[in-house]
């Protein structure tokens, strides 16, 4: 069965490799957020044993929001930039950013939003080229499609905190898999809802590669599914139809698998990191297992931690 490597609720997990080697891991934790700190921190040095160090963005004021989303860090310019969502309950999410001098925090945030001209905003994931530009890739709400409901979209970096121009379109929902709800209420109407969340992008094989989260993370159905481009900025193409997402719920004991990140081990090895529901559906919690990234597709295998379960393609 597949055992998650951290025993605690840490939804939407990113790991970052630092300088000596080490791995720091950020999630969100569980809803309704509480206390005056956010975003629990957690340290390893194999990627299976974890240690938390506790929450690392102070909350800010309440006219703000009250519910924070999805972490993600990336070091740059002499510092630590912690890109997240804020908004209040699941209504007017918006991507911010926070800097701090150490990976385990504090972070301040730099009085700004990122997403301005969104209605909704969430799950920043910061990308830094092979050139060196560095591209931000986000989830929003569209409404004006075939199928409504959040999509992806990336916006180039300025600056770590200013973004450049104007979000262009990373990837639309394609497929009933990603339905969040029928006739859902919402924007004073009713969509059959779409949902495609948690970007996160790695070069490999001489091409950009995108994970990604589709459907309703609530439930059973939640998967992670993946996309392939010759340029960060796209144009994106979906894995072929037909073609079954990576990881769902399944007999290893997955359930409702979602909101990944990528890493490396300390052996070199490609690793995708995310979280699944417990037994009792009451806590999301960090799971870790290999991935590759081949010419044509990318596949996933069993957990990193002494598992005998098989790799599949």
């Amino acid at each position: 069965m597949s055992t998650p490597v951290y025993a605690e609720y840490f939804a939407d997990p990113f790991v970052l490799q630092v300088a000596d080697g080490s791995y720091v891991a950020y999630g969100t934790g569980r809803p309704p957020a509480s206390g005056h700190m956010v975003f629990e921190a957690l340290t390893s040095t194999d990627m299976t044993h974890w240690e938390s160090h506790g929450s690392v963005l102070p909350r800010l004021g309440a006219e703000l929001g009250d519910e924070y989303w999805a972490p993600e860090v990336v070091e740059a310019d002499g510092g630590w930039w912690l890109y997240y969502s804020v908004g209040h309950g699941i209504v007017g999410h918006h991507l911010r950013v926070a800097r701090a001098d150490h990976p385990l925090g504090p972070f301040v945030d730099q009085g700004v939003n990122l997403t301005p001209h969104e209605s909704f905003a969430i799950d920043a994931h910061p990308f830094r080229d092979v050139d060196g530009t560095w591209y931000l890739f986000f989830a929003r709400d569209v409404l004006q499609h075939p199928r409504p409901g959040t999509h992806l979209a990336v916006v180039r970096l300025s600056a770590m905190d200013a973004t450049a121009g104007s979000p262009a379109v990373v990837l639309e929902p394609n497929a009933d898999w990603q339905i969040y709800e029928r006739a859902r209420a919402i924007y004073n109407s009713t969509f059959d809802w779409h949902t495609l969340e948690g970007p996160a992008v790695i070069h490999r094989a001489g091409r950009y590669w995108m994970t990604y989260s589709g459907g309703a993370w609530t439930g059973d159905g939640y998967a992670i599914s993946w996309a392939v481009a010759d340029h960060p900025a796209g144009p994106w193409a979906h894995a072929p139809q037909n073609t079954a997402p990576l990881l769902t719920t399944d007999d290893d004991g997955l359930i409702g698998p979602g909101h990944n990140s990528l890493a490396v081990t300390p052996d070199g090895d490609d690793v995708i990191v995310f979280h699944a529901w417990d037994a009792h559906h009451d806590a999301r919690k960090m799971h870790v297992r290999r991935i590759s990234f081949e010419p044509e597709e990318p596949w996933v295998g069993g957990p990193t931690q002494g598992s005998s379960i098989p790799t599949h393609r």
